[in-house]
């Protein structure tokens, strides 16, 4: 299994069981909190689900940017995870989210596509949208993460 960057592409399938692996031990118990769990890896890509909890909800009942955000940057490193194939130290070095309409009661699916993979940084593209309405979108965001020398 990978534990470097590297710009060449792994032989091997990181599974969405890995990636959950992952969410478990690397990442903080206020993001594990958020019950994201993975639908689906591939090569540069990654699907979470973000599901809905009204201890997630705004006033008005609408899903926090902030659970999107923490959602949409978490299923990014998930995706760099993927396409490394296994996970390996990263720091986010931006983070931009813009929200496009409300969810309410309703579990978010969370795409993140690496755009690019170099050996010191990646950048990512996050869809979020609701099962079954892909077109839609609920949030967008992009982020670029930086290895560690």
């Amino acid at each position: 299994m990978a534990t470097t960057p590297a710009t060449d592409h792994v032989e091997r399938e990181f599974t969405p069981a890995e990636a959950d692996g992952v969410l478990a031990e690397h990442f903080a118990p206020w993001v594990r909190e958020l019950g994201l769990s993975a639908v689906e890896t591939g090569e540069r890509h990654a699907v979470l689900r973000l599901p809905w909890s009204e201890r997630l909800a705004r006033e008005g009942g609408g899903l926090s940017g902030q659970a999107m955000t923490a959602a949409a940057d978490t299923a990014a490193v998930i995706a760099v995870c993927a396409a490394l194939g296994g996970f390996a130290p990263m720091t986010t070095v931006q983070l931009s989210t813009t929200f496009q309409r409300p969810a309410r009661g309703t579990d978010l699916l969370v795409t993140a596509r690496l755009t690019k993979l170099g050996r010191r940084v990646a950048f990512a593209d996050i869809a979020l949208t609701v099962p079954g309405a892909p077109d839609e979108p609920v949030a967008h965001a992009t982020a670029v993460y930086a290895f560690p020398g």
